[in-house]
């Protein structure tokens, strides 16, 4: 296994089993504190990440649930994503909790036995290293919710820089997203992780520039954030300007 490929999930690894111990010993009634995903609770959040930990390890190993097929049977993409809230509602916060820790640990060894070369079937396909980063950032993005529900403030830590580069690497699907055509001309961005380390991604003479905190811009990107919100981030440039009015880092 490649080191950088051994390190990123080593990353996951830390952000899954970071919230998991928040959990453990929070009581019956904070299983049902709302979060900022509308009409969902601590639970319903915890049952997801489950439920996709398995649809993504169906993914890798063509299971029973691999996502691809598995959203044919079903209306939507919503629909996909309200199967496993439905699923935790039929049990306890604790046992949710159990049911991810399992999963997790399946996703992970599974992730980890997977051909550097291959390319995993989750919507249009993408290498292990996207697929892990793509699991990581849905891992930290759901765990924001959790911290605010209960509560407790959220670390930051240096594996920020995967999130912030897959936001970086989403550009092009978030314009299209969002109907726009983007700027002309490269985007540089420079941020400051928690160790006081940087975060660079793109070319150094690009004529736009996104500064600031990792925390701040991948939380833009994972819309728990408006712009309005991130006043640490300095955009120079056209092209930079739109990419923190798009931003997005998931489908």
């Amino acid at each position: 296994m490649p080191d950088d490929y051994a390190a990123l999930l080593a990353d996951l690894e830390a952000e899954q089993l970071d919230t998991q111990a928040v959990l453990r010993d929070i009581e019956v009634d904070e299983w049902f504190r709302a979060t900022p995903a509308k009409g969902w609770d601590v639970r319903d959040t915890i049952a997801h990440l489950a439920d996709t930990d398995e649809i993504a390890v169906d993914t890798c190993t063509e299971g029973a649930r691999p996502l691809n097929d598995f959203a044919t049977t079903l209306a939507s993409p919503e629909d996909v994503t309200l199967w496993g809230v439905l699923r935790g509602r039929r049990r306890r916060g604790t046992d949710v909790l159990a049911w991810w820790e399992e999963t997790s640990a399946v996703e992970r060894d599974t992730l980890a036995h997977l051909d550097p070369a291959t390319r995993v079937p989750w919507g249009l396909g993408m290498r292990p290293n996207s697929f892990v980063t793509a699991r990581l950032m849905e891992a930290w993005a759901h765990s924001l919710d959790v911290h605010t529900a209960l509560g407790v403030a959220k670390p930051a830590r240096d594996r920020l820089r995967h999130v912030a580069w897959l936001g970086y690497r989403a550009l092009p699907y978030a314009f299209s997203v969002a109907g726009r055509e983007r700027p002309p001309g490269e985007l540089r961005v420079e941020l400051s992780l928690p160790s006081g380390d940087h975060c660079e991604l793109g070319p150094a003479d690009a004529p736009n520039l996104v500064t600031g905190p990792a925390d701040e811009f991948c939380r833009l990107f994972v819309h728990r954030l408006t712009l309005s919100e991130a006043t640490a981030l300095r955009a120079d440039g056209d092209g930079a300007v739109a990419a923190l009015e798009v931003a997005r880092a998931f489908l």
